[in-house]
């Protein structure tokens, strides 16, 4: 019998003390290739503690960051010949394209793909960062603008790892007076925070 592929592993206690919590894990079947189906195995982490903070100032009740690892298995396995190397292209092709789907999902729109870098991820593998931004018009009449990382590597397997973070403070987006300090943190905050997370991901 066929078994669900392994969830990748995520520093959760990174994500406890930075006020994550896990909001859904899922398998499915997420693009085929010639001759595999390629299944992803996904932990999608919301950033609880700033939801919470916006919702006691101002009672808007909002996913404002989010994070995701996903490890990929083949159905059936890859053939002795093909390489990981030779997969790699289209992986990352699909992925960055299925993480814009995901913004779509969410509601954002004018959603544009940005810059690529390579950084090398704690199992010492090298990884290549996609940038994107994207808008949501929000119901207290402000624009949510947000970037959003995609990385893709192989290590031991495939893995994916992404999120988003809004581009401004949420006490300056919202106009909240007197925030507490989850609404304060800075895009630069949100940035470091999320880079990490995707670092930590094996």
């Amino acid at each position: 019998m066929p078994t669900d592929p392994a969830y990748p592993d995520v520093p959760t206690g990174q994500l406890r003390d930075g006020g994550w919590e896990l909001v859904d894990e899922s398998v499915e079947t997420v693009f085929k290739l010639p001759t595999a189906r390629v299944e992803g195995a996904t932990k999608v982490y919301d950033a609880v503690e700033t939801r919470e903070a916006v919702r006691n100032a101002i009672g808007l009740d909002h996913q404002w960051r989010f994070f995701f690892a996903t490890a990929l298995s083949f159905t059936p396995p890859l053939a002795p010949g093909i390489g990981p190397a030779m997969i790699l292209p289209k992986v990352r092709s699909e992925a960055q394209s299925a993480f814009a789907d995901e913004l779509r999902d969410r509601g954002f729109e004018s959603i544009e793909r940005g810059r690529s870098e390579r950084v090398r991820v704690d199992s010492g593998d090298r990884a290549r960062l996609r940038t994107y931004s994207a808008e949501l018009d929000l119901a207290v009449g402000a624009t949510l603008s947000i970037t959003g990382w995609v990385g893709v590597w192989h290590g031991d397997g495939f893995r994916i790892a992404a999120g988003a973070y809004p581009d401004r403070s949420l006490a300056t987006l919202l106009d909240v007076e007197n925030p507490p300090e989850p609404l304060r943190r800075t895009p630069s905050d949100y940035r470091s925070e999320l880079l990490a997370l995707i670092r930590a991901v094996a």
